[in-house]
C-alpha cells in the first residue's frame, strides 16, 4: 500500500457491516384500462411485517448485484418469469435512520397473471399510477430521541446527565386509497419514485391514453 493507492480508494460507509442492504422493485403493470403500481401485502405468518403493503423485494445476497437482487426476489414473491420483468432504472436510494438501505427499481411487468406466492404474500393490490400523480402523501414527522443505555458513563462526557444531545426527525407519509393505506417505507419509495416517473416523461403515451 502505498499514498497513490489510498488517493484512489472508494470510500465506504463507517459502520456498513451494521447496515442491511435491500433492494425492491416498483412494478408497473398495464391493466385493460390503465397503468397500476403493484403492490403486494406480506403474509401473514411472517416473523417481519406481517400484513405490511411492500413492493417485492429482499436482502441483497453476497456477491449479488442490485437489480439481480430486485428481480430474483420479484420473481420469488409473484412467481413469474424473469423474461416477464423489464427493467426501466434505478430509482433514489431510501436511507433509514434504522440501519437499512434500501435500493429501489422502476419496472414493467408483462403479461402478468395475477400470480404471487401464498408463502409470502396475502394478496396483491393494484393502484393507478395516475392516482400518485394527482394525490399527494399526507405528511407527518417523528421525533428521534437518543437513550443511552443504563451503563452508560456519562461521567465521561460534559455535562454528564445534562449533555445536549442532538433530536433527529423521521418524515412519515400517507397515501389512502379506497380501502387501502400506503404508507411507511413504501410510501417514501412510491413518493420519490412517482416523481422520477413525472421528471423524465415516463410511460408518457400511455397515460395520455388513460
Amino acid at each position: 500500500m502505498n499514498n497513490q493507492q489510498f488517493a484512489r480508494r472508494q470510500p465506504n460507509f463507517i459502520g456498513e457491516e451494521h447496515i442491511r442492504k435491500y433492494a425492491v422493485l416498483v412494478p408497473i403493470i398495464k391493466t385493460e384500462k390503465r397503468l397500476c403500481i403493484l403492490f403486494e401485502r406480506r403474509a401473514n405468518h411472517l416473523r417481519i411485517g406481517p400484513l405490511e403493503i411492500s413492493f417485492p423485494g429482499g436482502k441483497l445476497e453476497k456477491n449479488e448485484t442490485i437489480q439481480a437482487c430486485a428481480i430474483r426476489e420479484t420473481m420469488e414473491e409473484l412467481n413469474i418469469h424473469q423474461n416477464q420483468v423489464e427493467i426501466i432504472g434505478p430509482g433514489d436510494v431510501f436511507f433509514s435512520p434504522f440501519s437499512l438501505i434500501i435500493y429501489p427499481y422502476l419496472g414493467v411487468i408483462n403479461d402478468y397473471k395475477d400470480t404471487f406466492s401464498e408463502d409470502e404474500v396475502e394478496n396483491i393490490i393494484k393502484i393507478p399510477l395516475k392516482f400518485f400523480m394527482n394525490h399527494s402523501p399526507d405528511h407527518f414527522r417523528s421525533e428521534l430521541i437518543n437513550h443511552p443505555p443504563k451503563d452508560f458513563p456519562y461521567e465521561w462526557i460534559p455535562y454528564g446527565r445534562d449533555y445536549p444531545w442532538s433530536k433527529g426527525s423521521y418524515d412519515l407519509y400517507f397515501y389512502h386509497y379506497q380501502e387501502t393505506i400506503i404508507w411507511g417505507i413504501t410510501a417514501h419509495i412510491v413518493k420519490s419514485m412517482v416523481s422520477l416517473i413525472q421528471d423524465y416523461q415516463l410511460f408518457k403515451t400511455d397515460l395520455i391514453r388513460n
